[in-house]
């Protein structure tokens, strides 16, 4: 027993040093480089390409930044490169490749994509990252509401479902009522009942979690297309006329140069999402409920045993998860758009559901992941605008792309909640 003791610590410890190679960072590297490399150099163009800074109303006026088009983007590409073999390296000697080194090639890259695509043309930087936060709230609120559920073990494909439901409940009552605050709480009502039908019916009925989420998906949209044309269209003043909440700047913080005009100038609901994410994130990490939740989605059964009641306490966040996912639905007629359309949402439930994943399953990672998707979505908007040479087509399937490759190619290997996705039945 002596004798095996110090080799059996050995082996542990060598067991706990061992790196298993990962080639997945350095491959999506290389693809981007070469990515890079066809456009900024085979396909290089000519002109300076400017970024402003400053709104002419803003307080603390910043230059402009000039960059030699063709020029900045030979020194990116030869940046992604050398950032490229830095990080074969490391997986070719099983180390792991840093946070920092993937945030970095990510900057990189998106500069001389910026530099390149506005050649001779001036991009506003404070109006594309206003827009990217606009476009990010609902799949922000999205994510949370997955966050909870998926950790509590009910897999929410759902999303895209409680997003409309709260779009159009909150239209049109906040447009009877004259009153977008009580549009807020219909949208809350409306994606607990989305919610409601799918803990029914993969909780106590345990019906497989993903068809019933699919199902709800298109039972929602139908159901509010048909009210929408039978309803909404009949008497648009009265039904479908919320009003909109009014933007409110924040003293001193608003005239921040470019985080001001884009994190302090904005509507109750955008204010509204800063606390959400900050909630959600300490309750699930330093409070007895979130330690129960996750202890339900990770060991039902152990959680069983401690006299913790399993399938209640999915059914109720699965509840909060709706209440938040309809909030954030809320966000497309009483803050942005101030009307509903038939499924308005256009899949945005689905990529908050890729945020999720992408995110690992953590409220912040999610939100920035979010984020990312919207800034992608907001990126062909400005570059149309600005009269950009980039192929339109290119510009709406860049959101879609930026998605596919951070959940299959960047994100890397995770372990999402062990019994997501699995019904529990006490024995």
């Amino acid at each position: 027993m002596t004798t095996t003791a110090p080799a059996a610590e050995s082996i542990s410890a060598s067991l706990e040093s061992a790196t298993i190679k990962s080639w997945k960072a350095p491959i999506a590297y290389a693809i981007f480089s070469a990515i890079a490399i066809i456009l900024f150099v085979v396909n290089g163009r000519d002109g300076i390409s400017r970024f402003r800074l400053s709104n002419d109303a803003d307080v603390v006026q910043l230059p402009p930044i000039d960059n030699p088009t063709r020029l900045t983007c030979v020194v990116v590409v030869a940046l992604l490169l050398a950032i490229t073999a830095y990080a074969t390296w490391l997986a070719s000697r099983a180390k792991r490749i840093p946070l920092w080194l993937t945030i970095l090639f990510a900057i990189a890259f998106m500069w001389g994509f910026l530099t390149w695509a506005a050649a001779g043309e001036t991009i506003p930087i404070t109006g594309l990252l206003l827009g990217t936060v606009a476009l990010s709230a609902p799949l922000i609120f999205g994510s949370l509401g997955g966050v909870i559920s998926e950790r509590v073990g009910v897999v929410n494909v759902a999303i895209e479902g409680q997003l409309l439901a709260g779009a159009f409940l909150s239209a049109f009552v906040a447009s009877l009522t004259g009153n977008p605050w009580v549009g807020l709480l219909a949208a809350m009502v409306a994606g607990v009942l989305v919610s409601f039908l799918l803990a029914v019916f993969s909780i106590k009925y345990i019906v497989d979690q993903v068809i019933v989420g699919v199902v709800l998906n298109v039972l929602v949209a139908g159901l509010t297309s048909f009210l929408y044309t039978t309803v909404l269209t009949t008497n648009t003043p009265l039904f479908n006329a919320p009003p909109r909440f009014p933007r409110i700047s924040i003293p001193f913080l608003s005239e921040i140069p470019i985080l001001g005009p884009v994190l302090f100038r904005q509507t109750i609901i955008i204010y509204f999402m800063y606390v959400a994410v900050f909630v959600v994130w300490w309750a699930l990490f330093h409070t007895k409920w979130g330690l129960r939740l996750r202890a339900v989605g990770e060991h039902p059964q152990a959680a069983d045993t401690v006299g913790i009641r399993v399938n209640a306490t999915r059914f109720w966040n699965v509840a909060i998860a709706g209440a938040i996912a309809g909030f954030g639905g809320a966000y497309f007629t009483l803050g942005s758009v101030g009307g509903f359309t038939k499924e308005m949402t256009a899949g945005a439930g689905f990529i908050a559901l890729a945020a999720v994943i992408f995110g690992r399953w953590d409220p912040i990672r999610a939100t920035l992941a979010a984020l990312l998707f919207g800034f992608a979505t907001n990126l062909q908007n400005v570059l149309g605008a600005i009269g950009s040479g980039v192929p339109s087509e290119f510009l709406l399937m860049l959101p879609y792309v930026v998605t596919i490759f951070a959940v299959a190619g960047l994100v890397g290997y995770a372990r999402g909640p062990a019994a997501s996705g699995k019904p529990y039945i006490k024995s």
